[in-house]
């Protein structure tokens, strides 16, 4: 059914991102503006767009419907037709719904930590934007507008990592998020041309693709799935692509949150489950992108456990639980990796907006050993912190654990033992890295007085209706082994995923151990951490504690091999050889031009001479050729 409304979906955060950057304008080239009028608009315009959403949501829910709308025809040439055309089905809708709903409690949030600052009205005209940019690409209805969406969340994460750009490391950590990410994004555009080749040139909106996959040499979907899947592991921060998360957290708390929560690196499994119908046919590929995103998941893992930046921490998490998704729908789970996309929501949200009080409280300071040397009394942070901290260790009842939980079951239903081994082995790990946050920030003795710090509505407000779905959103996919009529995935049927099929003992065992690996983490990091000298604070040391030196590899075998082969082309090949050539050749042809016009220098006593020789010359010839 064809709505006009759709647009607006887009259009509200795109007209907020426009009227505050005119008024951020006006007000350092005029007269000043008021915060006031920033916040209402910054706020109000994702208010609109989730309201649109909810209701299109409730018309879809009760009339079975899904909606379109087509804006104009983009580009056409010859069998290549382009519509701007929006979709609305359970998936978009879905998607749509939690991004306007979370990114709009972030704009609140971010008045508060943003409070002050000389750039308040431009962080929220590019807050928006980013806001905009998600949104088409959730609601694209073919993949190149869906690439404009992701090429606009790139853009705007680079504008926001770099937003305090008088401090030369948040450049670099911008520039080194735009170009991972641009990596990622060139193979996700080589999987759509090799798509378009191998469909027979087709229309390329996803219905149509689908349409025409039958068509298509298996060869060359093969390449496709795996071309786009790159991008995939850009966006999402998957193994070898993830370099430039930590780094990202160089940005305000507010857009760490964004990022990590309602937009960016969720695109990457939102992507893969929109093409569901390609990758089910390509089990190969998604048994790939099954393994990257347990790797990926343990490796982040791992290093969270050594880190001392609160940020970087939750940066780690947020990349570790993307790989579970990715495990989800790189097995056929795609309803089930888009329900953990959708509880993680909440509770990481809450995580960095939590931290990003603590932040402010402590006056910026990241290191968790000096939070705690310092600790501040901020009793509400404290209570939806531990929520979150409970809900991403997978302890039920709380969201995380019935997302995770059907991720490992559907991992050991698909006979993928090792991956579910990584899996529940990360689950430990998360469970003590995430506790030893906790304990370290809130717990640990402290000599300080531990004074209370009052922390505004704005930011407090957000926390707690996100405390609220990180405890209850998992019930909206109660499993049916507790009698639960999966929501998520009934809403989600038209993925065609696969569903849990394990017997009911079964699936008790292994909930039970996902809660007793969980629990045993938890354990650990309490005798470690709980009653921790913070004023002896550990370093970021050793091979864990530097990341296993990845950065440090990449920078030798790209960057500084980038380098000396750009200097080896400009300084030997372009100047020594190419130029050199050039020059060479030149030289001679204006040395021989400089002897030729010796005899073009316009003396006619010179010329006459010229023609006396000549004319000798030829009597003499005439002389001796008639033997005269």
């Amino acid at each position: 059914m064809n709505s006009n409304l759709l647009v607006w979906i887009i259009l509200a955060p795109l007209l907020g991102a426009v009227l505050n950057a005119g008024f951020y304008f006006y007000h350092i080239k005029k007269e000043k503006v008021s915060d006031l009028v920033f916040s209402i608009i910054g706020t109000g315009t994702p208010l609109i767009s989730f309201l649109i959403t909810l209701y299109l949501f409730l018309r879809m829910n009760e009339e079975g419907i899904i909606f379109k709308q087509e804006l104009f025809t983009w580009l056409s040439i010859d069998k290549l037709n382009i519509n701007m055309g929006l979709l609305a089905d359970n998936l978009s809708i879905f998607m749509t719904m939690f991004v306007t709903f979370v990114g709009w409690l972030i704009h609140i949030y971010a008045i508060g930590y943003m409070r002050g600052d000389k750039g308040f009205g431009k962080f929220f005209a590019y807050f928006n934007l980013f806001l905009a940019s998600m949104l088409i690409l959730v609601l694209a209805d073919n993949p190149i507008i869906l690439f404009i969406g992701w090429e606009g969340v790139g853009v705007c994460s680079y504008l926001l990592i770099k937003f305090y750009y008088g401090n030369a490391q948040n450049v670099i950590a911008a520039n080194k998020a735009f170009i991972a990410n641009r990596v990622g994004d060139f193979g996700f555009l080589l999987g759509v041309v090799t798509l378009f080749f191998a469909l027979g040139e087709v229309d390329l909106s996803f219905t149509s693709i689908e349409a025409n996959l039958s068509n298509a040499s298996s060869d060359l979907l093969l390449l496709s799935g795996f071309l786009l899947f790159i991008g995939a592991m850009g966006k999402s921060a998957q193994i070898p692509l993830y370099v430039w998360l930590p780094d990202a957290m160089a940005g305000p708390t507010p857009i760490s949150a964004l990022i990590h929560a309602a937009t960016m690196v969720t695109a990457g499994v939102y992507m893969v489950a929109r093409f569901h119908f390609l990758y089910s046919g390509l089990e190969e590929i998604g048994l790939f992108i099954a393994y990257i995103g347990a790797f990926s998941a343990l490796f982040a893992a791992i290093i969270a456990t050594k880190q001392t930046d609160i940020k970087k921490i939750l940066a780690y998490s947020t990349m570790s639980q993307l790989g579970y998704m990715f495990i989800a729908v790189g097995l056929g789970f795609y309803s089930t990796g888009l329900f953990h996309v959708f509880t993680h929501a909440f509770f990481k949200a809450m995580l960095f907006m939590g931290a990003g009080g603590v932040i402010m409280a402590l006056h910026h300071e990241q290191n968790i050993f000096k939070i705690a040397q310092h600790r501040a009394s901020l009793p509400i942070i404290a209570i939806t912190f531990l929520i979150g901290v409970i809900a991403i260790s997978g302890i039920p009842p709380f969201s995380g654990f019935f997302s995770k939980d059907a991720i490992l079951a559907a991992a050991f239903q698909e006979g993928q033992y090792l991956i579910w081994a990584i899996a529940m082995f990360t689950a430990f790990l998360t469970a003590f890295y995430m506790f030893r946050m906790y304990f370290i920030v809130f717990i640990a003795p402290s000599k300080s007085s531990g004074k209370y710090v009052y922390t505004s509505k704005t930011i407090t407000l957000p926390l707690v209706i996100l405390a609220i779905g990180a405890i209850g959103a998992g019930f909206l996919n109660y499993p049916a082994v507790f009698g639960g009529e999966h929501l998520v995935d009934t809403w989600l049927n038209q993925l065609n995923s696969k569903t849990i099929h394990l017997s009911h003992s079964t699936e008790y065992i292994l909930m039970l151990a996902s809660i007793l690996v969980a629990s045993a983490g938890i354990y650990v990091a309490y005798k470690k951490y709980a009653n921790f000298d913070v004023s002896k604070p550990e370093e970021e040391i050793g091979l864990i504690g530097n990341k296993f030196y990845i950065d440090e590899l990449y920078d030798v075998l790209f960057v500084k091999s980038s380098k000396k082969l750009s200097t080896f082309i400009d300084k030997v090949l372009d100047d020594k050889i190419i130029d050199g050539f050039i020059m060479n050749t030149s030289s001679n042809f204006i040395n021989l031009g400089k002897k030729v016009a010796m005899l073009q220098n316009a003396n006619v006593r010179f010329y006459a001479a010229f023609m006396l020789i000549g004319m000798t010359c030829v009597f003499v010839y005439i002389y001796i050729t008639l033997g005269l």
